[in-house]
């Protein structure tokens, strides 16, 4: 009788629990703090294949004693794959991630990383820089991420007080970066740079709020990349590039230009010209004696107000130019209104309520998915078109005009007799001369009412009585008379 045949055992293969042991070594480096997980992260995403590459080489051993010992080599198993499939899977997630910017991902996002706790611990450094100002100069300030506030010095001094916040997993390497980025000027000839020089640093979450006091007199460029930027008291011209902050200017004798990235910006007080273009959020401009030209996408609203000169505004939606803007003006995406514009008016736009008073001098205004209300003060010549809209006119009560109005598919109002109203299918015309006829009036819609209104009278001040010779006379006093009482009135 033949004895049975012994088939040697399947030997367990030891990868799996070696490659899990150096994986154990790399976290238990991190929970003890001799690696920081950024570094355990940047480590992995580089050199993950080396894990496969020692499961391939034990699995290779392990065959080959396998064969000397005449036993079946061990395979892989269930669990072997799984983990083989996770370390792969997750070794290219890591190494893609590795690739990315975050900072520049937190930027566009308008994220600050400095509170995130996956981006270590925050340390404060306070600094002051100061340094003779050369006269006549102009400043240029550089700065990647941080507030830039800019004032008047007294003499001829630059003064920078600065505030860095550094992002770091340790003291020790937060002083690193502090060292390594430390606020520069330099000085060539009457240009005077000065520079917040995070950059430095490498690739570190560094903040740099910096105070910056200059003579008045002397002109001022910043670009921040991220950041606000203030600037009061200058009697020279400012240019200021932005991206994700808030620009505020105040106080400027001379012209101001802004390039806008995401930014918004406030303009109060400036003598010369405001020019504002890029991809900006809320703009809000007021009392300026120059003009004002805005280019570029305005994404959340424009207020203007006391505008002394020309206001150009040129969007995706919207052209508009006019002379002078006495009152305010509010512009969001589905709605223009504004008072005290002195004309030409020209205004092309689409999709947007526009609701115009107290205008004077000539109007050209073209409008289409939204209603349309004139207000005149002083009548010029006016060409109002519209579509898929209603358009009313309101006129001075004694202006003359011929007037020649057409609609499809609507009808036509008018409060002045002397325009005669014609409809025939879906077609009306309205024509006429009121008063002199001075004034040329041209108002053509589609889908669409149009109304021409009278405006109210304005009662006329009446002159001053004239002076007589040697100054005015004192008044004869007389009894005071009894007083009716006064009647409360609402609010």
């Amino acid at each position: 009788m033949s004895s049975p045949v012994v088939v040697p055992r399947r030997r367990r293969s030891f990868a799996g629990p070696v490659v899990l042991i150096l994986l154990g070594i790399f976290f238990l480096l991190g929970t003890m703090g001799v690696l920081h997980w950024e570094h355990i992260g940047q480590l992995f995403a580089k050199f993950w294949p080396l894990f496969l590459i020692v499961w391939g080489i034990i699995k290779l051993l392990e065959y080959q004693q396998a064969q000397r010992e005449g036993a079946r080599a061990p395979g892989i198993g269930a669990g072997g794959v799984f983990l083989v499939i996770c370390l792969i899977v997750f070794g290219l997630i890591a190494t893609q991630a590795a690739r990315v910017n975050w900072h520049g991902v937190a930027d566009e996002i308008n994220l600050d990383t400095g509170d995130i706790p996956l981006f270590g611990n925050t340390y404060t450094y306070n600094d002051e820089l100061s340094q003779s100002f050369p006269a006549g100069g102009n400043l240029r300030i550089l700065n990647d991420r941080g507030t830039v506030n800019v004032s008047s010095s007294d003499g001829d001094v630059i003064k920078v007080v600065i505030r860095k916040k550094v992002g770091a997993y340790d003291q020790k390497t937060a002083d690193k970066y502090n060292s390594e980025s430390k606020p520069q000027i330099t000085i060539s000839g009457n240009d005077v740079t000065l520079n917040a020089n995070a950059s430095s640093a490498g690739d570190h979450s560094i903040t740099t709020d910096m105070d910056v006091s200059i003579p008045r007199k002397a002109a001022v460029s910043i670009a921040a990349k991220r950041g606000d930027v203030n600037i009061t008291g200058r009697d020279a011209n400012l240019d200021v590039a932005n991206q994700h902050g808030d620009v505020s200017i105040e106080d400027v004798t001379g012209n101001a230009a802004l390039n806008l990235v995401h930014s918004s910006a406030r303009v109060e007080r400036v003598t010369g010209d405001v020019a504002i273009d890029g991809h900006a959020n809320d703009v809000s401009i007021s009392d300026v004696k120059g003009a004002v030209h805005l280019t570029g996408d305005f994404m959340e609203s424009v207020k203007l107000s006391k505008i002394a000169k020309t206001v150009t505004f040129k969007s995706a939606r919207t052209d508009m130019e006019f002379s002078s803007l006495d009152g305010d003006l509010d512009l969001d995406s589905g709605d223009l209104r504004a008072n005290g514009m002195t004309g030409p008016l020209r205004l092309l736009t689409r999709s947007k309520d526009v609701r115009l008073a107290e205008v004077s001098g000539d109007v050209r205004l073209d409008d289409e998915n939204g209603s349309v209300e004139v207000g005149l003060t002083k009548l010029g010549n006016v060409q109002i078109q519209n579509r898929k809209g209603d358009i009313q006119i309101t006129v001075p009560m004694k202006a003359g005009f011929q007037l020649d109005a057409r609609v499809h598919d609507g009808e036509i109002q008018s409060d002045f007799p002397e325009v005669k109203v014609e409809s025939r299918d879906e077609q009306s015309t309205a024509s006429g001369t009121v008063g002199n006829g001075g004034s040329r009036v041209v108002v053509t819609n589609e889908h669409g009412t149009i109304e021409l209104r009278k405006g109210t009278a304005v009662a006329a001040v009446p002159p001053a009585p004239p002076v007589p010779p040697g100054g005015p006379k004192a008044p004869r006093l007389s009894a005071p008379k009894e007083k009716p009482p006064v009647e409360p009135t609402e609010n």
